[in-house]
């Protein structure tokens, strides 16, 4: 087996080192994996976290669990001793979907539980303020979340109706079908 220098000093001092083999920390191959394996933040995603840690802050909401589906919920946890608990599941932040139902169940705590009636008015404003704080803060409202709040609301004036509902508020007309 030969032996080759290392560097040019090794190779100036005599100095013979063997060479290194692909499953060295050294390798180019380990260098590449390490920087590949190094989450590095993109400046969308920095500001969705921004985003996420601001609504946590401005409204006193404590996140229960990072969904992986693209659904949420979001409800008050009222103690005997007066505590008031805001909560919310939704996917976290990662594009303009996420980012709207994130804003959707934030939305729920905002506007407040029961001051909506009919339900289904609930979550038209609740979608509203989502919307109109992507807008608002810079976030892109792609056609895709316009689609996903349309059918968000149809569902529920179809359910409301099903249920009994006897007049349909007029900001609802649009998504009865």
């Amino acid at each position: 087996m030969s032996w080759i220098a290392s560097s040019l000093w090794d190779l100036l001092a005599g100095r013979k080192t063997p060479p290194r083999s692909p499953r060295s920390p050294r390798s180019k191959s380990a260098e590449s994996a390490t920087k590949k394996s190094t989450p590095t933040r993109k400046p969308m995603q920095e500001r969705y976290d921004k985003l996420v840690t601001d609504m946590k802050q401005t409204y006193g909401v404590r996140i229960r669990k990072w969904r992986s589906s693209m659904t949420g919920c979001a409800w008050e946890v009222h103690y005997e001793s007066g505590r008031l608990v805001r909560l919310v599941e939704s996917p976290y932040p990662k594009g303009p979907m996420s980012c709207a139902i994130f804003l959707h169940e934030i939305g729920h705590h905002v506007i407040g539980f029961r001051i909506y009636r009919p339900r289904c008015l609930e979550e038209y404003h609740a979608w509203k303020w989502s919307l109109d704080t992507m807008r608002e803060l810079g976030f892109n409202v792609t056609k895709s979340v316009e689609k996903r709040m349309a059918e968000s609301l149809r569902y529920a004036v179809a359910k409301a109706r099903r249920r009994g509902l006897k007049k349909l508020p007029a900001e609802l007309i649009p998504y009865a079908t």
